[in-house]
């Protein structure tokens, strides 16, 4: 059985394939983020009640995250990818039709559910399907796709939304994912390299207890969820505060300002040679400092300025998220796959957890007190990266 070759209609078809799963998963987990504002207007709900439209999403991935993959391993990655991929269109879709903020959150939960099957394995199948010199450039595609989806999802909704309104926004969004879902399942090859496993409840948690055990691992787990939760709090309430005055901005122009996340494409490359020349952690810390100086600069009432720190502080989340994931399977060494989906775990914990504790902040202390709770956030990753330097310098 021959791997999927570079140049081959396989290979473009397989490729494209995996850009539109990236672009279907996260367009579709973030598409109501620009939306909150319009949510506590229609539903009368709170800012922190609103963001949990994207919390019971990104709660619900974190635990399956740990399940997908043994499903996976005993009823193989395209059957269940397809199975995730049209069942997160079709809750996408069902979205639009919320006649009240319970259904909306219930949908949601539901598709964070369904969404799991992609991250979890995408890059699995990838290993083990596509030849060894076409590894990176997949990889990238689908990287690629999941980081134009996140912003496209954003700027799709909010465009729309301030044209029409939030459900044909959502059905537009829908029916796109459910297009691309369609092709997905047509275009991405079977898997030839598969071989079913059974399921093995107690081999899987001693896996896990493994890595649970090395405190020094689990140091660099926890980034993820300090990091994540610090960037998803600025960008659940940013729409918040620039539809308010100074800025008073409308829906369309808050959806275009997503593009920033394009600063994370370039920064995600860019600060992985500088880990490589100067160690993990120093470029860490790095990333953490550029998130620090964007969070203060969202404090100046000057839109210009209020942007630069947004495109700041997303420039170093991205460099600091992908050199600590990368840091967390260097330091695994067995069991790597456990330890990445535990740091997928921690990065959506933050996500849910810190973007629900993120609207406390800013009910009862506007943006400021959004600020003051990211960088207490932040504040947490000194020690962790300390103490997990302690041990094996020299792999840093």
């Amino acid at each position: 059985m021959t791997y999927i070759q570079s140049g081959t209609k396989t290979y473009y078809a397989a490729a494209i394939a995996l850009f539109f799963a990236g672009f279907v998963t996260f367009a579709t987990i973030y598409a109501t983020q620009p939306l909150l504002p319009i949510f506590s207007n229609e539903f009368g709900v709170t800012a922190q009640s609103a963001s949990l439209t994207i919390s019971v999403t990104t709660g619900m991935l974190a635990i399956l995250l740990l399940v997908a993959a043994p499903l996976s391993d005993r009823f193989g990655r395209k059957n269940v990818m397809v199975l995730s991929m049209i069942l997160t269109a079709v809750m996408g879709l069902l979205t639009a039709f919320s006649p009240n903020f319970g259904t909306l959150l219930s949908i949601r939960t539901f598709l964070g559910i369904a969404v799991a099957g992609v991250p979890a394995i995408a890059m699995t199948y990838v290993v083990e399907e596509f030849d060894q010199n076409s590894l990176g450039k997949v990889m990238g595609l689908y990287i690629a796709g999941s980081s134009i989806g996140g912003m496209s999802g954003r700027l799709i909704t909010g465009v729309l939304t301030d044209i029409w309104n939030w459900q044909v926004a959502l059905t537009a969004l829908g029916g796109l994912s459910l297009l691309m879902s369609v092709l997905f399942v047509l275009m991405l090859p079977k898997s030839k390299h598969y071989k079913p496993k059974e399921l093995s409840v107690n081999q899987a948690l001693r896996r896990y207890g493994s890595v649970l055990k090395q405190p020094q691992l689990m140091a660099v787990i926890s980034l993820g969820f300090i990091l994540m939760g610090s960037f998803i709090v600025l960008f659940n309430y940013f729409a918040y505060l620039l539809m308010e005055p100074p800025f008073s901005l409308s829906q369309a122009i808050i959806g275009f300002i997503y593009i920033v996340y394009l600063a994370g494409t370039f920064s995600s490359v860019y600060m992985g040679k500088k880990a490589d020349r100067h160690g993990k952690p120093t470029v860490i810390f790095l990333g953490i400092g550029l998130m620090t100086v964007g969070a203060l600069l969202t404090l100046v009432p000057m839109l210009l300025v209020t942007i630069l720190g947004v495109v700041i502080f997303t420039f170093g989340f991205f460099g600091a998220h992908s050199t600590a994931s990368a840091w967390v399977s260097q330091r695994a060494k067995e069991y790597r796959s456990q330890a990445s989906s535990l740091y997928l775990f921690a990065y959506y914990a933050g996500s849910s957890i810190a973007g629900a504790i993120g609207g406390f902040f800013y009910t009862s202390f506007a943006w400021l007190g959004v600020v003051v709770f990211m960088l207490g956030l932040l504040a947490l990753a000194v020690p962790a990266i300390q103490y997990a330097k302690k041990e094996r310098a020299e792999e840093l």
